[in-house]
Parts: C-alpha cells; structure tokens; sequence
C-alpha cells in the first residue's frame, strides 16, 4: 500500500496555497511552477477539491483558489478522501473477500493498519503542515535573506602560485 502522486500532489498543492493565499487568490498556474505539477492536474485536482467544499475559486483576472475552510479545520485525511485516493492496506478493498471469500490470515492486520493510517491522517491539519514550512531552517534563512537591505559585495580574488 502506497499513497500515489495524486495524494501526494494535492496535499502539497494545498500547503502551497496555504502559505500564499493572505495576499488574495492563488492562481494555479503559481502552485504548478513552484511544485513542478502539470497545470492540468492541478485543475483535476482542485476541482475535486472545490466539490469536497476545501477550497472555493474566484474568477477573473486576480482570480485562483482561496481555502474554504480555516486551516485547522482541513486535515490530510480530508485532502486525500477529495481526490479519490483509497486509502486501504487490505488486498481485498476491506470486503472481507481475500481468500475464496472470507477474509485471509492478514486480513485484521491490514484492516487495523487502514484504521491506524486514516487516525493519523485525521489528526494532521493543514495549519500543522503550515507551520512546519514556515519554521523550516532553509525557509527561515530565505524570509531573512528578504528582509535585509542589499548590501554591495566585492569580489576577491585570491592568486595560487604555482611551481
């Protein structure tokens, strides 16, 4: 069981909005230049996202994407559950069907595994991942770097004798 890029995108497409959206609207075309998606995909996805009533869009020139809901109240289970990624460790889907069937010997593991990772899922919002980027040491040092005035830099050359 692995999460798939459709996962994978939109919860990074959603952090990416996240951390922009103050300054009004988010235009997609913004999130697939800086994260490197396919503008078509996030248009996938984000019309997924909107039917799931996470985030709205605003038409026309300065328009994009706006979150839907405050950012405490958007979990990772919720992005991934908007975009139709199944998540479900169990080989039959969870109906109980695994071996001629009834459930195989694995069956309760994997079941409890789904549980466990949809739980966590749940109990990581967007304002958490938020935070983790904005207090990422090399973020940090960027938001610093924007701060200062420039400063005039001179080039030193240091010559090498050679023998």
């Amino acid at each position: 069981m692995k999460l798939t890029t459709k996962g994978r995108f939109a919860v990074t497409a959603m952090i990416d909005l996240a951390l922009r959206q103050e300054g009004g609207p988010v235009a997609l075309a913004s999130i697939s230049e800086r994260q490197k998606i396919s503008l078509s995909y996030l248009e996938q996805l984000f019309g997924k996202l909107r039917r799931h009533k996470l985030v709205s869009s605003v038409r026309g020139p300065g328009g994009g994407y706006c979150l839907a809901k405050p950012l405490i109240d958007v979990s990772v289970a919720d992005i991934i559950k908007a975009v139709d990624e199944p998540l479900d460790a169990t080989k039959c889907g969870g109906m109980s069907n695994c071996h001629d069937e009834q459930p195989c010997m694995t069956h309760l593991l994997w079941t409890n595994l789904t549980t466990r990772m949809l739980d966590y899922l749940s109990s990581v919002n967007l304002a958490e991942l938020v935070d983790q980027q904005r207090n990422r040491p090399d973020v940090k040092a960027l938001q610093g770097q924007a701060h200062q005035t420039p400063t005039r830099r001179t080039r030193r050359v240091i010559a090498v004798a050679t023998a």
